[in-house]
């Protein structure tokens, strides 16, 4: 006959045998199911650069104005753009689609941003959108936000985007180098 002290000692043995089975393996490293790279290009409407400006300040703080970045930080500024998109970091590349979106400055004490943007596509490689959002604490080399869908030849796309500023001049030009890692594909 079994008795109760033999049976918590078996079940105890069973809880865990199971939990260290199944909480002490790590996960596999996930390989992308596509990796691309691109530049993207911003120049800022500065009062004077319409017909080469890619980007414009749209909202700002009530001691801002619409054609200098507020002061510090470039808190409160909202800019939305349209970007062209490179496959080098030449700014007089063929564009192979735009960057549509906005980003916006949201602390006070140091540079940081938020992102919600669109790559629209459409050349003979790749048709369709991909889109982003995320923070972008400007500050880090390499910052990572997410790929929060697509459409076309990106339907569906999940994955990470590494950001890094490949270059920049004052608040008027940047240049990001994007990284594009893809584990959801259809």
């Amino acid at each position: 006959m079994v008795s109760k002290t033999q049976i918590v000692a078996l079940f105890l043995c069973f809880l865990t045998s199971t939990s260290s089975a199944t909480y002490g393996r790590k996960p596999r490293p996930r390989r992308p199911c596509k990796e691309l790279v691109f530049y993207f290009h911003d120049v800022l409407f500065k009062g004077n650069n319409y017909h080469n400006a890619t980007s414009a300040i749209v909202g700002s703080p009530q001691w801002g104005n619409k054609t200098a970045m507020a002061v510090p930080f470039n808190y409160g500024d909202l800019v939305v753009f349209d970007d062209p998109i490179t496959l080098d970091n030449n700014l007089h590349s063929p564009p192979v689609g735009r960057a549509q979106g906005m980003y916006f400055y949201d602390q006070k004490n140091t540079y940081n941003a938020w992102l919600g943007f669109s790559f629209l596509f459409n050349s003979t490689k790749y048709v369709g959108t991909l889109n982003f959002a995320g923070a972008d604490p400007l500050l880090n080399k390499t910052r990572d936000i997410s790929v929060i869908g697509g459409t076309g030849d990106f339907f569906m796309a999940r994955g990470v985007a590494t950001l890094m500023t490949d270059a920049f001049e004052g608040d008027v030009y940047f240049r990001l180098r994007v990284d594009i890692n893809l584990y959801e594909c259809w």
